[in-house]
C-alpha cells in the first residue's frame, strides 16, 4: 500500500513528506506503527550492510551535499543493527508516553486500537512534540 507520511516537529516550519510503501494494509493505528517501524529498521539495515565502493563524489553530488549543510562521503561507522522488537516497544512507549501524535487525513489518532481506513490517497501526519524545560518560580 502506497501512502505519503508527512514528518514535522512542533515549533519548526519545514514538514518533510516521504513516500511510504506498507506490505499490508493496518487495521488501526498499533499495526500502522508497527509497519513503518519494520519498514524503517530493514532501510537503517541495509545502510549498515552497504559497502560503498565509490570513493569520490562528483560536482553535483558535492552541491547536493552542499544544499543540505553536511558535505561527505556517506561512510557509516556505527554498524550495529537495529533490532525489530526493540524498536517496536520504543515506538508504542513513545506513543502511549504522548512525545508525538498520529494524525490521518486530518483526524488524530488517540487509541492504538482504533480501527483506522487508509486509502492511497490518505496522508498521515506524525508531529514529534517538544517539551519545554525549566522552572516557573
Amino acid at each position: 500500500m502506497e501512502l505519503t507520511l508527512q514528518l514535522k516537529r512542533l515549533g519548526k516550519k519545514k514538514v518533510k513528506e516521504v513516500p511510504f510503501t506498507l506490505e499490508e494494509n493496518p487495521k488501526n493505528l498499533e499495526d500502522l506503527l508497527i509497519g513503518c517501524v519494520k519498514n524503517q529498521v530493514d532501510a537503517y539495515n541495509k545502510k549498515r550492510t552497504e559497502v560503498n565502493i565509490i570513493g569520490f563524489l562528483s560536482p553535483a553530488e558535492i552541491q547536493d551535499k552542499v544544499q543540505t549543510g553536511k558535505v561527505d562521503f556517506g561512510d557509516i561507522t556505527n554498524t550495529e543493527l537495529a533490532k525489530h522488537q526493540q524498536a517496536i516497544d520504543n515506538v508504542l512507549l513513545a506513543f502511549k508516553d504522548g512525545l508525538f501524535v498520529v494524525f490521518v487525513d486530518h483526524d488524530e489518532i488517540t487509541d492504538l486500537k482504533a480501527p483506522i481506513e487508509l486509502t492511497s490517497e490518505s496522508v498521515i501526519a506524525f508531529i514529534r512534540l517538544t517539551f519545554l524545560v525549566g522552572t516557573y518560580w
